[in-house]
Parts: C-alpha cells; sequence; structure tokens
C-alpha cells in the first residue's frame, strides 16, 4: 500500500478534518512528504486513493516530529491512521499508525526474503478479512486489513531500509 508509485496530490482538507499544519507547509523542494493514507471506499472507487500530503520537510527527523505533532492533534477516540513518510520520489522511507496521541513506527524490513514473507503474510491477512467480511465480521475484517496494513508499512525501499532503522534507534 505504502510503496505504490501513485502521484501525490497536495490538499489541506482530508477527510473532514484540518490538518495541524499550515497550508504553506508542503514545498515541493523538501525530499520529505507526511502523507496519510486514504482508506475510504468512495476514495478507492473514484480514483482518489493517493495518499494526502500533510507537509513536506527538509529532514526525516522533522518529517518525524511533524507526524508526532499531527498524532497529538488526534482524538483520543479516533480510529488509528496510518501516516507514511515518502521521499520526493515517492518511495517509503518510514511508516507508521497514529493513534492516541502517538505514533507507533513500523520497523522496516532488513532484506528482500523478509519482504517476500512481509508481503506473503498481508496478502494472507487481507484473504482472511475477506472471508471475514463474507461471514458478516465486520469488525474482524477491519482488524484483519488494519494488520495488512501495518506490515505494508514495513515494505521501506531498499535504499532507505539501513537510514530508517537507524532513525528509530536514535529516536528510542
Amino acid at each position: 500500500m505504502f510503496d505504490l508509485p501513485i502521484p501525490i496530490h497536495p490538499t489541506t482538507s482530508p477527510l473532514g478534518f484540518a490538518p495541524p499544519f499550515p497550508s504553506g507547509d508542503i514545498d515541493p523542494s523538501h525530499p520529505f512528504a507526511l502523507t496519510l493514507s486514504r482508506r475510504a471506499p468512495a476514495d478507492l472507487l473514484s480514483g482518489r486513493a493517493a495518499p494526502l500530503v500533510f507537509a513536506s520537510f527538509a529532514t526525516l527527523a522533522e518529517a518525524m516530529q511533524g507526524a508526532i505533532d499531527h498524532a497529538e492533534g488526534l482524538d483520543p477516540e479516533a480510529a488509528p491512521q496510518l501516516l507514511a513518510i515518502l521521499d520526493r520520489d515517492d518511495r517509503l522511507v518510514l511508516g507508521g499508525a497514529a493513534s492516541n496521541q502517538a505514533v507507533a513506527w513500523c520497523h522496516p524490513v532488513t532484506s528482500a526474503a523478509e519482504a517476500r514473507g512481509v508481503v506473503t503474510e498481508a496478502s494472507q491477512l487481507r484473504a482472511q478479512a475477506d472471508r471475514a467480511a463474507t461471514w458478516g465480521e465486520p469488525n474482524l475484517a477491519q482488524r484483519l486489513r488494519h494488520r495488512a496494513d501495518l506490515l505494508d508499512a514495513r515494505l521501506v525501499d531498499p535504499l532507505w531500509r539501513a537510514f530508517a532503522a537507524r532513525a528509530l534507534q536514535l529516536a528510542a
């Protein structure tokens, strides 16, 4: 989900709430963009499923802090939001879930073999989610899809894997 080469369209009003960033924060010259995944069925069907860009940042540390600032503005009772930091070539640098006024970053895969395992597991979870939805278990299906999305957030571009892992170590 996060590493698909889809265009990112800047916006300032994602799905009914205003981002905590000023609308002028989207600077295409900055290499890192903080994005929010759109998973609403209407967005998927209309072709507007490209991630929403909240802001752009000059450094990965600033982008991570921007994600934390965004999470602090969320309602503590709100469902988790999948965030991604992308580079200027739309490659996944870091992904995670914002909820309960914090961000839980997903540790990037370390190898191609691990990435294949993550893709397999995420596919299996999505198949289970489809079966759960068919059986009339929408809450279970939603939880399974969320787990699959979190696994996808580990599929950091090979160029950024070591850098992102080190950034998470330093942030801890």
